[in-house]
């Protein structure tokens, strides 16, 4: 009776052993996974996915993820190439390509490829200036994917894509970016108001040699521009006039010129005949009759102050 029971649990202890060795020996690995193994301590390949068989006890796997990988940059104080401090932080996508390369060349890949974004974010920004770092954001990340994933090559690691998030700059160079946007934007202003104007004087240009070889297209407009201020509500009274009256008084008022020019133009004539006709019979110009009045009026004068003398006395 003992021995069938200690056959029984024999039995019963080996059927457990087997099992347990069976279930050591069977790994499923997921279709985003692979296992590298490791035969007494020696690699002997990666395998996966789906259903694996290994050595129990004399084999060892480590399990490798090949899904992209997300990490967050810190955010690195950097001094820009013109001596600006800023604050630049990142976002990192990469993943396994070389489930043997990652296990073996390294000790720990994620940590590797974290501190080598840290440093390569702090060199790349270094080397670029503010205003760079502001408007060429595109070209700083392809350089910054380039240089990672050239340096993460031999960990078996891929870096698909680095993308700057933020740039913090001090409160000073904000208020002088500021100023400056705003100046630019004055001065694309005022250059956009200037071709405005300088297109609005070629049309009026042109309108206006169309409207001076075409009166009714004058007409026309007066009637557009009157129609457009009466439906405007404003106390303005438009007394329409016939576009002919416009050039009757310009040729008036050029005959009327052409008049009083040509009476001034005689009147000067006549004056200088006078002239020459007087100086002809030597009659004594106007000027001399003046002078010969201011020598008496200079006699008379002497005579009158010797006489207050005399009565002082």
């Amino acid at each position: 009776m003992l021995d069938l029971v200690l056959e029984q649990a024999s039995l019963i202890g080996g059927t457990i052993v087997v099992v347990f060795l069976i279930m050591s020996a069977v790994r499923i690995v997921k279709e985003y996974e692979r296992i590298v193994v490791f035969r007494l301590g020696r690699m002997i390949g990666e395998k996966g996915p789906g259903f694996v068989l290994i050595i129990p006890i004399v084999d060892r796997v480590v399990r490798v993820s090949l899904r992209t990988v997300t990490y967050d940059v810190a955010t690195q104080e950097v001094i820009t190439r013109d001596n600006v401090t800023t604050k630049v932080n990142a976002v990192l996508y990469y993943r396994v390509i070389d489930p043997t390369k990652a296990i073996i060349n390294i000790q720990d890949f994620h940590q590797a490829t974290a501190q080598l974004a840290q440093t390569t974010l702090r060199s790349v920004v270094g080397t670029a200036d503010l205003d760079e770092l502001l408007s060429e954001r595109e070209k700083l990340n392809k350089d910054l994917q380039r240089i990672m994933d050239d340096s993460s090559d031999p960990w078996g690691v891929k870096v698909a894509m680095v993308e700057i998030k933020d740039v913090v700059i001090p409160p000073d160079m904000q208020r002088v970016i500021s100023r400056q946007a705003e100046a630019e934007r004055n001065r694309r202003s005022i250059i956009i108001q200037s071709d405005g104007e300088k297109e609005a004087a070629k049309k009026l240009s042109q309108a206006a040699q169309i409207l001076a070889t075409s009166p009714g297209a004058m007409a026309l407009r007066a009637m557009r521009t009157a129609a457009e201020v009466a439906a405007e509500k404003s106390n303005t009274l438009i007394f329409p006039l016939p576009m002919e009256l416009s050039k009757i008084l310009t040729d008036s008022s050029m005959m009327s010129m052409e008049k009083w020019s040509e009476s001034m133009t005689k009147q000067q004539e006549e004056t200088d005949r006078e002239a020459e006709e007087e100086n002809e019979k030597g009659i004594p110009s106007i000027e001399e009759e003046f002078k010969d009045v201011k020598f008496e009026e200079t006699d008379e004068q002497e005579e009158e102050e010797e006489k207050d003398e005399e009565d002082k006395k």
